[in-house]
C-alpha cells in the first residue's frame, strides 16, 4: 500500500472548508516545472474574521497546531502580509497560510486559480504567473538559488502570459530578479 501523501492532511480540510484557496510555492512550482522535495505546503487563503471558527473546526486542535483565535483575528485584520502556520501533529508537516487580505496579486491568483488532480484528490492551484512573481519577490528578499531554479523550470515547461508577468515585474520592482530568470530570447 502506498504511503499517504504529506499534503493530504491539508488538501482534504481545505476542500471541506469551502473558502477560496490556492496552493502556491514549491508544490505549485513542482506542478508547473521540476518536481522537488519540500518541507511544507504554501496556501493563499481568503479568510475573514467570521471564518475563524470554521477553520478551527476543520483543523481540530487534537490533530493540528492552529494559532489561537486572537492571533488569527490579528492576522485576518492585516491589509497585507497576514499569515500563519498550521502543523499536522502526526506527520509534523506544515502549511504556511498567506491571507489574501487586500493584496491585488493574491486576489488575481484566487480569481485565476486552476483546478487540478493532486495526489488523487482535487485541489486548487495558483496560476503559474503568480507562482513566478511570488518567487521573484522571495528571491529579492532572501536571494535563495532555489527560486531561480524553480522559475527557470516553470518558464521552460509552462506557457505563461509574459505580458502580464512583465507588467507585474514593473509594478513590483522586480526587474533585477526577472533578468536572472527569464528566457534569454525575451
Amino acid at each position: 500500500m502506498p504511503a499517504r501523501s504529506p499534503l493530504a492532511p491539508f488538501l482534504e480540510p481545505f476542500e471541506l472548508l469551502g473558502l477560496p484557496y490556492c496552493i502556491t510555492g514549491s508544490v505549485a512550482a513542482s506542478v508547473y516545472g521540476e518536481p522537488r522535495l519540500t518541507a511544507d505546503i504554501d496556501v493563499v487563503l481568503l479568510l475573514r474574521a467570521g471564518d475563524i471558527a470554521r477553520l478551527r473546526a476543520i483543523f481540530p486542535d487534537t490533530v493540528y497546531y492552529v494559532p489561537p483565535p486572537e492571533t488569527l483575528l490579528i492576522e485576518t485584520s492585516r491589509s497585507a502580509r497576514g499569515m500563519f502556520n498550521l502543523i499536522h501533529h502526526p506527520t509534523q508537516f506544515k502549511a504556511d497560510i498567506y491571507l489574501a487580505g487586500r493584496d491585488p496579486l493574491h486576489a488575481w491568483a484566487l480569481e485565476h486559480r486552476r483546478r487540478i488532480d493532486l495526489e488523487g484528490t482535487g485541489a486548487w492551484i495558483a496560476p503559474p504567473e503568480y507562482v513566478v512573481l511570488r518567487k521573484l519577490e522571495f528571491l529579492r528578499e532572501g536571494g535563495q538559488d532555489k527560486h531561480v531554479r524553480d522559475i527557470r523550470f516553470i518558464v521552460a515547461a509552462t506557457t505563461l502570459d509574459l505580458d502580464f508577468v512583465e507588467t507585474q515585474v514593473g509594478r513590483l520592482g522586480l526587474h533585477a530578479q526577472w533578468r536572472l530568470c527569464k528566457p534569454h530570447d525575451q
